[in-house]
């Protein structure tokens, strides 16, 4: 098969990751302000996509820098390598929105690119140093969220200690369309470039580019994939999100939003490869358990932080069996 065509095919499934991603992690932006009634579904996920695209376009590609050449060896990389990468975070993706599960698409993305390389060359494809902070930010992402979730709100609450209610309600439902339009900024930089370094490796594996340079084209492509996807919505998610793990108000969503946008915006700066799903999720914990413990709905947590540890692994599983599968017809 020519190699334009292959490169042809990468880009299109590539959308499709984008589209999904911004499908699967609408959730993230927009869960809380569509729970706290702020905003009508219809409306938050206009609003998000809108700040996804103008996020994926201006900030830069730090991300996707680190996405595409510091995770897994370039030399060893092909286009069957990253077809497979992106089939398998594709079918992660699908099963965890049917199951309701708000899993990171980045984890999902990273795990599948791990795993197509792996099967391809070996354990010699991974580049362990590029993987210290991914891997430490499962666990320090949600941390931070959920830290800066409780503090924010226990600031609120003390500096509005005197204000009625519904005032405090009132204004708080303003603040929300600010932190929400902050979190689908936080998103857009560092979710929508995962795919970016993908494409520019298949790119520059191909010989279409001199150097790991993330062309203007590739970086529209994933901004508008990333925005329609969340056009669409993945009800499902923002279900779970929204109001199975506890009960916001619209004080919890702006706290819970901003806590997140802050993590991830700093997250992206130093070009770490987070999950704005896990920082979302520990930010929504955080809110819950500034009431009482109880608020929360652990045993919901539980089940997100599992699917969360078997993301990346499982993830590769798929990926790996994708590149096997199309050894069979790919030479």
């Amino acid at each position: 098969m020519p190699t334009i065509y292959i490169v042809g095919a990468i880009l299109i499934v590539a959308f499709v990751f984008d589209f999904l991603n911004g499908f699967h992690d609408a959730a993230n932006s927009i869960a809380t302000v569509v729970s706290t009634r702020v905003l009508s579904p219809g409306a938050a996920v206009v609003w998000s996509a809108g700040f996804n695209f103008i996020a994926a376009l201006l900030f830069g590609t730090r991300v996707a820098q680190t996405m595409g050449k510091g995770l897994v060896r370039l030399n060893l990389v092909d286009e069957k390598v990253i077809m497979a990468g992106l089939l398998g975070a594709i079918v992660w993706d699908l099963l965890t929105w049917w199951w309701a599960l708000p899993t990171s698409s980045s984890h999902a993305l990273i795990g599948g690119y791990a795993g197509a390389a792996i099967a391809k060359a070996g354990w010699a494809a991974i580049l362990l140093s590029g993987w210290t902070w991914t891997l430490l930010f499962i666990v320090i992402s949600p941390a931070i969220g959920l830290g800066l979730g409780w503090g924010l709100l226990v600031a609120a609450t003390w500096i509005f200690r005197h204000s009625h209610p519904q005032r405090i309600d009132k204004l708080f439902r303003k603040g929300q369309l600010l932190s929400a339009a902050l979190l689908s900024l936080a998103h857009g930089t560092n979710d929508a470039q995962k795919s970016m370094g993908i494409v520019t490796g298949a790119l520059f594996a191909a010989h279409y580019i001199p150097t790991f340079q993330v062309p203007l084209w590739v970086v529209a492509l994933a901004a508008t994939g990333m925005g329609l996807g969340t056009m669409s919505g993945g009800w499902r998610i923002v279900h779970t999100m929204g109001g199975r793990i506890t009960k916001l108000k619209p004080v919890g969503g702006f706290c819970a939003e901003t806590a997140s946008a802050i993590a991830l915006g700093v997250s992206s700066y130093f070009g770490i490869p987070v999950s704005t799903t896990h920082t979302i999720t520990g930010a929504i914990v955080g809110v819950g358990s500034v009431q009482r413990l109880s608020a929360v709905r652990w045993g919901i947590a539980r089940n997100i932080v599992w699917a969360w540890v078997l993301t990346i692994p499982a993830a590769g599983v798929v990926a790996a069996g994708c590149w096997w599968a199309l050894g069979t017809f790919w030479h």
